[in-house]
This record gives C-alpha cells, structure tokens and sequence, in this order.
C-alpha cells in the first residue's frame, strides 16, 4: 500500500510468478481497504497487480496443501470478505488489468468502479476446471448475463477488447503505461471534493442494488456441496 499526496492509495499485488491471493493476502487486501472508510486521506484507489499479470486467482496450491476443508473454506470466504471490501469501499476503486486476469482475479476486477486493461488480456472464469459454483454475482458487472453463461460453462477467456465493446472496460491501454494512466486518472478523480466523491459512490451502489455478500453467500452453498461430494478436489489437483 502506498498513499500519495493527492490521496490515491495505490494497492500493488506483488507474488510471482502469477500473483494468486493466498489467504493472508486477501486479509490484508480487503483490511487495507475497509480502513479508508475512516482515513480521510484516501479519496481514490488503484489497485494492479505487478509482474506478468493481474491476477492468477486464489491460491489453488495452498487450498490443497491445508487440512480438511480449510482451504476450501478459508479461501470462498475470503473471497467474500476482498470482494464486498472493494464494492462497499467508501471511495471509488479503479482496477488496471493486464497480461491475465483469471478466476478470484475476475471477481475483484468485476466490482471495482472503473477498469483500465491492456489489449488482449485474457480475462478467465475457470470455475469450471477447478470445481466452483460461485462469483456470478461479481462477474456479471462485466459482462450480460448470456456471454457470462458462456464463460461459466466453458471456462474460455473473454478478451479486454470485448469487455471494452461492453462498457465494462473505460479505455485501453498498453501494459508497460498502464500504472501510469492509471494514476492519472485517479488524479483526476481525487481532484475532486472528497465529502461529494464518498457520497456519490455511496450513493450509485445504493441505486445499483448488487447484494454482492448476500447473493454470494448463497451461491457458495453450491460450491461448498461440490467439495463435500468430492467432486471439486480432483478438479483442483488438474488445474494446478
């Protein structure tokens, strides 16, 4: 986490080789981001991933490294917890994208407020390859809802360039500048009155109406009944 002058707190994934969100990662990420609800410094977020890529999902490696269900539970509930942190964040998130962007990378990009991405990145639903039932409810703010049922049921990549067809993706933009327009229009942003910017995003979530925890936790029923029927474990072990 770094916070400049301007109040933009850029939030930097920094794992390689594909920067999957362990569990300790996603409790710092969504932690960083619940606390600008009472640090008047931060009018805006950037958060991007360094490297190679955006994000490579959840940590598939661990899941399958802990006891039981430990990971399994640890990391839907995890999840849960990153996600609504960047949707009920107090003030606007903008997520700039590149090289890939697959599984839990997916359904952090599908609620921040605003996506930059470079052309050609592949943006992956793979629950299907590693046995889930669940993100629809974030992924659908990238997507209608019959190109989201193809990419559930294939697991095939949607590209950026469609994404941005969609309105899903403001602008494009090469990989090697994107941190920069990224922090630029997060200059733009935070140039604005900060009272106003929190009321308005306040506001929009309220009039959009996506119930990201509650519709959540219900489809992780369907992913936590595939894991006790033993249907996801083999699935896991073939995806990593």
């Amino acid at each position: 986490e770094h916070v400049d002058d301007a109040g933009i707190a850029e939030l930097v994934r920094d794992a390689p080789p594909v920067n999957a969100l362990n569990l300790k990662d996603i409790a710092t990420l969504a932690a960083h981001l619940r606390s600008y609800a009472t640090d008047e410094r931060v009018r805006v977020v950037v958060l991007r991933g360094a490297g190679r890529g955006f994000c490579g999902g959840g940590d598939v490696k661990e899941v399958q490294s802990l006891p039981g269900f430990e990971g399994v539970l640890g990391q839907t509930h995890g999840s849960m917890e990153l996600t609504t942190a960047i949707a009920e964040c107090a003030v606007p998130v903008i997520g700039a994208v590149h090289g890939f962007c697959i599984g839990l990378g997916v359904l952090v990009a599908g609620v921040c407020d605003v996506l930059l991405a470079a052309p050609g990145t592949p943006f992956v639903l793979a629950e299907a390859d590693n046995g889930a039932a669940s993100g629809m409810i974030q992924a659908i703010g990238l997507m209608p809802e019959k190109r989201l049922r193809a990419a559930l049921f294939t697991a095939e990549p949607v590209a950026a360039e469609e994404l941005h067809h969609f309105g899903s993706v403001l602008r494009l933009v090469p990989a090697e500048e994107l941190p920069a327009a990224a922090r630029d229009l997060a200059g733009r942003v935070a140039a604005k009155n900060p009272a106003v910017l929190r009321a308005l995003k306040a506001a929009t979530d309220e009039s959009i109406g996506r119930d990201v925890r509650g519709v959540f936790r219900r489809e992780l029923a369907h992913t936590l009944d595939l894991n006790l029927r033993g249907e996801a474990a083999p699935l896991r072990e073939n995806f990593v």
